[in-house]
């Protein structure tokens, strides 16, 4: 495709005009759940009619990839959903897809040279032993939790109502108050300590869930920490088949144009006191431009990870701060090395997963003993003296000497290197969701913490947000004491 023309005059925004649009032609960058989940939000606020190009180089589902091993298909990352993720859950039962049928088994925290909290099968007894171990520690950090969680399921309210926030700041405060945005700038340590959670704890427990989950230290922020530990400890859920179907389900749904070409860069243009931006894309078919009333951008916009260019915007569009951390993740089809664990008897190995302690000769951050995307009712794990598809998350990728230490043995190894999660140490203040008049940033939620659900939140935030604003109902944006508000409009 060559260089397109530029459309007719723009059209103002009132619908007494005959010229007026109701709904804008938009370009989605990037088709991870971030970009299908705001293709479904925008058409649903702005119906049917909206034109939605979504930009998308590689496939469709971003970082929800799946590996296969024999055959057999497996989630490589994202791989559990808490159960109060009520768009994921929505996404699920609009698709008409299933929850993936769960897989008991046990976990355990390695310290390097011992488990130093092993899970049962006894719920009781979980609770004795933390409890002998811990004292009141872990019922001061369910309470933490629980606390934090209350107060963001709020949003699910304002967003059922129509409200949204042009900042990642107004959406804390309008959840949780100024506590909440403290909450991105202190480290999850520190907040925990100050409700009574002993250092021991910590840096047991506290820090082999954030490994597992983030590949980093009990120094990440405490609102990306308390998101974290809620999916450690509530129920989690994944779809049959692999998450990615929300992603492909969503983008199907919405009849979205997929072009599958890299956006390189976007430039603004007005057209009667209206902004209109060009967004400039290449693909196997060469380069081409496209020009577009509303833009969200969902792919990460740090030097790292994309070279983009913004421009014509005055004032200039700032670089974006802050780094990401490097993560890897293996997948080993092969027979665990229990002996290294302790366990000299394979066949007495208990664990279908194991966290580890921030201990400097640790060479990975958790391994698990993962099932397949899509579990018949005869599927029943494997006994831990067989092979078995392992996932191990590390920050360096596997030397031989480290696989032979984990795996007797193995038949295969899959390498998945990403910059998956920002280094939420190296941020000091949160990216913009408006960049310009009708071009937004959906991926700067990642720096309040990093889910599939609070990507969700964000995608329709900036749905209602690109939607409030075009129709300039600025009644619906920013609003101060919204609790009191929700409840006088039911």
């Amino acid at each position: 495709p060559g260089e397109e023309q530029l459309p007719p005059p723009a059209l103002s925004r009132h619908a007494a005009d005959p010229g007026y649009i109701a709904a804008p032609p938009a370009a989605v960058v990037g088709a991870g759940l971030g970009g299908s989940a705001v293709a479904y939000f925008l058409q649903q606020h702005f119906g049917p009619q909206v034109h939605l190009d979504v930009y998308e180089p590689a496939g469709v589902g971003g970082r929800l990839a799946t590996v296969t091993v024999n055959k057999q298909q497996y989630e490589s990352t994202g791989a559990s959903i808490h159960a109060l993720s009520l768009h994921m859950q929505d996404f699920v039962k609009i698709l008409g897809l299933k929850h993936r049928r769960e897989v008991a088994g046990k976990s355990a925290i390695f310290s390097g040279e011992h488990f130093v909290l092993e899970e049962t099968d006894w719920y009781l007894l979980n609770l004795f032993r933390l409890w002998w171990h811990y004292g009141i520690s872990f019922l001061r950090l369910q309470m933490w939790v629980e606390e934090v969680m209350e107060k963001f399921m709020r949003i699910y309210k304002y967003q059922a109502h129509g409200y949204a926030f042009s900042s990642l700041e107004e959406l804390l405060r309008s959840l949780g108050g100024n506590a909440f945005v403290n909450m991105t700038q202190r480290s999850v340590a520190e907040a925990l300590l100050e409700v009574g959670i002993t250092q021991r704890f910590v840096d047991d427990v506290i820090a082999a869930v954030l490994r597992s989950s983030y590949g980093q230290s009990v120094l990440v922020p405490a609102f990306a920490g308390a998101m974290s530990l809620a999916g450690a400890q509530g129920s989690t859920w994944a779809v049959e088949g692999g998450n990615k179907l929300v992603c492909l389900g969503l983008l199907k749904l919405t009849k979205a144009n997929v072009i599958p070409a890299r956006v390189t860069g976007i430039s603004l243009h007005s057209s009667e006191g209206r902004a209109l931006y060009q967004v400039h894309y290449e693909g196997s078919e060469g380069q081409g431009s496209a020009f577009y009333d509303i833009v969200v951008v969902t792919t990460p916009l740090h030097p790292s990870r994309s070279n983009f260019t913004f421009e014509n915007f005055e004032p200039p569009i700032a670089d974006f701060l802050g780094a990401f951390q490097p993560s890897v993740t293996s997948v080993v089809h092969g027979y665990l090395n229990s002996s290294y664990f302790g366990f000299p008897d394979p066949k007495l190995f208990p664990f279908a997963s194991i966290l580890t302690t921030d201990t400097p000769n640790l060479f990975f951050n958790a391994m698990d003993n993962i099932c397949p995307v899509n579990i018949s009712a005869a599927f029943r794990r494997k006994q831990p003296q067989e092979a078995a598809v392992w996932r191990v998350l590390s920050q360096q990728p596997l030397d031989k000497q480290q696989l032979k230490t984990l795996f007797r043995s193995y038949y295969s190894v899959q390498v998945m290197e990403w910059q998956a999660y920002p280094r939420y140490d190296a941020a000091k203040s949160l990216p913009p969701i408006v960049l310009h008049e009708n071009l937004f940033y959906l991926s700067g939620v990642e720096w309040v913490a990093s889910s599939m659900e609070m990507i969700a939140v964000a995608a329709k935030n900036v749905a209602l947000l690109a939607y409030n604003r075009w129709h300039q109902d600025l009644e619906k944006i920013d609003q101060k004491d919204l609790m009191h508000k929700v409840k006088t409009e039911l």
